[in-house]
């Protein structure tokens, strides 16, 4: 079941045909599996779908032939220095597209499709169960405080009582110096409380700025 529809060095018509709608196919899922949960481009989006054809194509043209396979691998490398950096998932998701590409190239369609079902099956799992995502009630707190007010320990009884964790990350003066803006990142015990912890948290530095949501996190990228 698991054997190639391409004997020997002769690629069939028929063959050619199944081979390219299995990649076409199996691109288009691939597509589909990156926007779950994600918001990627156009343009990715597409890429991903044909990747799988193109790669196939290549693979039945080198059928073999050391000098085209090292002109091959020669033009995937330039590509690699045209193209802008992406996520960590978007990478595995390329990967994916050319390793079906490469499985179709050799007529191996069925264990194509099986190792699609496996992976996409796989990702599904793994971002059902949040595998590896930080705390939802990680938050990046920004509060504005007057001069004359000694930021070491001024809220540590408030944040004792609505967080698990507090920690002082910068300060920074602001309004010619009058002020001190103090940035935290806070993990917060109940995320349903967060208006009683402003309103602690106003109380104490005098009712001037406080900014709470949460972290901005560069694009993850390997």
């Amino acid at each position: 079941m698991l054997d190639s529809i391409i004997t020997g060095t002769e690629i069939t018509a028929v063959s050619f045909l199944v081979c390219t709608a299995v990649s076409l196919f199996l691109g288009v899922l691939t597509a589909m599996l990156s926007m779950y949960e994600n918001k990627p481009t156009q343009s990715f989006v597409i890429t991903l779908a044909v990747t799988p054809a193109i790669v196939q194509v290549i693979i039945m043209l080198v059928n073999g032939n050391l000098g085209t396979g090292l002109a091959v691998a020669g033009a995937f490398g330039l590509v690699r220095y045209r193209s802008a950096s992406a996520s960590g998932k978007e990478i595995s998701l390329i990967f994916l597209s050319m390793a079906i590409g490469l499985a179709t190239g050799m007529g191996y369609v069925v264990l194509a499709v099986l190792f699609f079902l496996i992976v996409a099956a796989f990702i599904y799992m793994l971002q059902k169960i949040h595998f590896g995502a930080s705390s939802e009630n990680i938050r990046s707190l920004k509060i504005t405080i007057s001069e004359n007010l000694d930021y070491d320990g001024l809220f540590d009884d408030i944040f004792a009582e609505y967080t698990n964790s507090a920690e002082l990350e910068k300060v920074k003066t602001t309004n010619m110096g009058t002020l001190y803006e103090l940035d935290y990142s806070i993990t917060l015990k109940d995320d349903h409380k967060i208006k009683p912890f402003l309103d602690d948290l106003r109380c104490r530095n005098g009712n001037l700025n406080i900014v709470c949501g949460k972290p901005v996190t560069p694009k993850e990228a390997l």
